[in-house]
């Protein structure tokens, strides 16, 4: 059967009617903030104190947009009579966002939770250079992660936090030390 002539001009004007109809959607963006999800993704944020510098973000990062940088410090020993420890100190820890694809590898891998996503989003530059922020930048986008979000009510508690607490509670029982019976009981 063929076309009738115009229903193309037809289904199309009917469509911008139906658009036209709509209310519009449009947020006024740099006027009024956008109301984000709580885990928008948005910039990789450093906790510096969490960091031993394993170098585990930077080696799985698929585009190597983290630099890390650091020296080994000697540890005066804790106890009398024990040996000297090195450890790593961090020097630099930078991500060149100009590169980063945001996969979020970096904070998978992080096995002493250093790294976490930010929803700060507002970090434009007008040269492509500026776009590699170093620690100091990261730690200050650290202060805008939201907490994570609350254990279920029903919720078993985490075997971890189960474990300290029993042992808090023999260390007090064992602090408290055998109690002699009291009264007339002999």
């Amino acid at each position: 059967m063929a076309p009738i002539p115009g229903s193309g001009l037809a289904k199309g004007l009917a469509v911008t009617l139906r658009t036209m109809t709509k209310k519009t959607v449009t947020e006024q963006y740099p006027d009024t903030l956008p109301e984000l999800p709580p885990r928008t993704r948005g910039v990789i944020g450093l906790f510096e104190e969490n960091c031993t510098v394993c170098m585990l973000c930077a080696r799985e990062c698929p585009d190597w947009c983290i630099y890390i940088d650091s020296h080994k410090e000697t540890v005066p020993p804790t106890a009398p009579g024990g040996r000297e420890r090195s450890r790593n100190v961090l020097d630099r820890f930078a991500i060149d966002f100009s590169l980063c694809m945001y996969c979020g590898i970096c904070i998978e891998v992080c096995p002493f939770d250093a790294l976490f996503w930010s929803p700060e989003f507002e970090y434009a530059e007008t040269d492509i250079r500026d776009l590699t922020h170093e620690r100091d930048k990261l730690r200050e986008w650290m202060w805008t992660v939201p907490a994570p979000p609350a254990l279920d009510a029903g919720a078993e508690e985490p075997k971890e936090i189960a474990a300290a607490r029993k042992t808090a509670e023999k260390l007090a029982a064992a602090q408290a030390g055998p109690q002699e019976p009291q009264g007339g009981e002999s």
